[in-house]
């Protein structure tokens, strides 16, 4: 079967075959997808489409603690806007019956223990390389031990069943990891069937054995688990599966944890999971991330098994050239901070009057729009700095204006064949008739103001005050007919995508700006807040 070259960046799956390729994404229904969950999702769809197999979405929802329902919706959800469509959706808790069964195996081999020391003692215990008390307890002690767990009875609660491995191990997951823990909140999907849980570090390695994973991707940080997997299909004598390992994807100035996104949210820092500032697969779709670009940036770091605290400028580059492709291009006028210049030569008589240009320049077959023309238009105030008497300036997609007065007014004559080579301001403007729209202009910034957030930094200590500026401007007519998440540019003011189409007067047009990984926007129009 031939098959097509690896996307740049990517390496072959060692030991795959066309056809026998199964790959699982298994997020923890627990929180929204973020921009790090993106790149395993879209690595493990590579993989099964590459190689024409299958690729399994699995809801890991083993900690009732933590899960709802609202989460699985948003994740599935997610996983459409990405454009990833899995093979099968399945669920951890669809196994606990067979885990259990896989539990009571390890017991009866003498491969667990049920143990009663508390957390702190027993972290202490682990560190220090120390056995349990009840690591050689009787097999009859260790199931009633397990059964008084899992019955959900009070003194079953200090009880948990721990794997019986290696305390001298030098690899701290090896040191006889903990299995199964009694939780009494009703879970999700099954209700109150259950009142003890089994831990990821069990329920992984035998649903990936179970479901037919041939390939388990797993961050880099998962290394030293990936022993402590590999001994659990070992002792239960299940199919194995080979680990793919890949570096985790970070962004600097930015904070990926959920429990801390989820402060912003409560803290109204932002409006919620999918503002524009946030992270998350939602939150960077709105301010302007073209799916495409993503996989492209994904897929051109895959391989790559160092972690780097990425630039979004790098990310924001590449976007642009996919966007810079399809974004039709208009003009739009600050509404307060603008001069009005007069063309004392153009009629106003019939003022109804048009140009045609591209929405593209350099493909015309996304057609053409009409430019409204009249003889006094408004032109950016800083585009007008330092303007003389005579000289010659580019009003954009129309032609020369030659100035004659300065003073006072701003007038000019328009020159019907000017020398646009030789005029050195070349500037957006805007006719000044009522029909022009009202657009608001959106921009962001960082919510944090630390590069790199270390271990023992609180978060809360670098939390950026200014992340959101909007201003008011005077664009397009044609700008009316925009549809909602429609990525466009504003000449010389850069790329915008519309989170709210002009409804009404009341209801006008919104527009998020999309960085484009400049540090300086396009022009002189730098904006409120730093172009990032």
């Amino acid at each position: 079967v031939s098959m097509d070259p690896f996307v740049n960046g990517m390496n072959p799956l060692e030991g795959a075959t066309m056809g026998n390729v199964v790959t699982r994404f298994p997020p923890e229904p627990s929180g929204y997808l973020h921009i790090g969950h993106a790149k395993a999702v879209l690595m493990n769809e590579y993989y099964a489409r590459r190689y024409k197999g299958r690729l399994i979405v699995r809801f890991d929802d083993t900690n009732p603690s933590k899960e709802k329902e609202e989460f699985q919706s948003s994740i599935i959800e997610d996983l459409e806007k990405l454009g990833v469509t899995p093979d099968v959706v399945t669920f951890t808790s669809d196994y606990f019956e067979t885990i259990k069964g896989y539990a009571d195996y390890l017991i009866e081999n003498g491969l667990a223990f049920m143990d009663d020391t508390p957390q702190e003692e027993m972290q202490k215990e682990r560190m220090d390389r120390v056995n349990s008390k009840h690591r050689d307890q009787s097999l009859e002690d260790c199931k009633n031990y397990f059964k008084l767990l899992c019955s959900g009875k009070e003194e079953g609660s200090k009880w948990c069943l721990r794997a019986k491995i290696n305390m001298q191990s030098v690899n701290g997951t090896m040191r006889d990891p903990v299995l199964f823990r009694q939780n009494l909140l009703p879970h999700h999907r099954s209700g109150t069937t259950y009142k003890a849980y089994p831990t990821y570090d069990l329920a992984c390695p035998i649903v990936d054995s179970i479901e037919g994973v041939t390939h388990a991707l797993r961050t880099t940080e998962y290394n030293d688990r990936d022993e402590q997997y590999q001994w659990i299909q070992s002792a239960l004598k299940i199919r194995r599966v080979r680990i793919h390992a890949f570096a985790r994807m970070n962004f600097r100035y930015t904070e990926l944890s959920k429990r801390k996104l989820g402060w912003f949210v409560e803290n109204n820092h932002v409006t919620g999971w999918d503002d524009a500032r946030f992270p998350t697969i939602r939150g960077v779709l709105r301010r302007g991330v073209d799916i495409e670009a993503l996989r492209t940036f994904i897929c051109s770091q895959g391989a790559s098994r160092r972690i780097v605290n990425m630039e979004w400028s790098k990310f924001w580059a590449e976007n642009k050239k996919f966007i810079d492709l399809r974004a039709k291009r208009f003009m739009a006028i600050d509404k307060s901070n603008n001069v009005v210049l007069t063309l004392t030569n153009v009629s106003t008589a019939d003022n109804k009057t048009f140009i045609t240009t591209d929405y593209l320049p350099k493909d015309a077959s996304f057609g053409k729009r009409l430019i409204r023309t009249y003889n006094k238009v408004l032109l950016e105030k800083v585009d007008t700095e330092d303007i003389t008497l005579g000289e010659n300036i580019v009003l954009m997609r129309w032609g020369v204006v030659k100035i004659t007065q300065v003073e006072g007014e701003l007038q000019g004559e328009y020159v019907p064949d000017g020398d646009f080579k030789k005029a050195k301001r070349k500037i957006s403007w805007m006719a000044q008739v009522p029909e022009q729209l009202s657009a608001t202009l959106f921009e962001f910034d960082n919510l944090i103001s630390k590069e790199k957030l270390e271990e023992d930094d609180d978060f809360k200590d670098f939390i950026n005050p200014n992340t959101l500026a909007s201003s008011e401007a005077i664009g397009d007519f044609g700008l009316k007919n925009l549809q909602k998440n429609e990525i466009i540019q504003l000449e010389r003011r850069g790329y915008y995508r519309v989170d709210q189409p002009y409804i009404s007067k009341d209801k006008g047009l919104i527009l998020f700006m999309i960085p484009d990984g400049k540090a300086k926007a396009m022009s002189g129009l730098t904006g409120k807040l730093a172009h990032r």
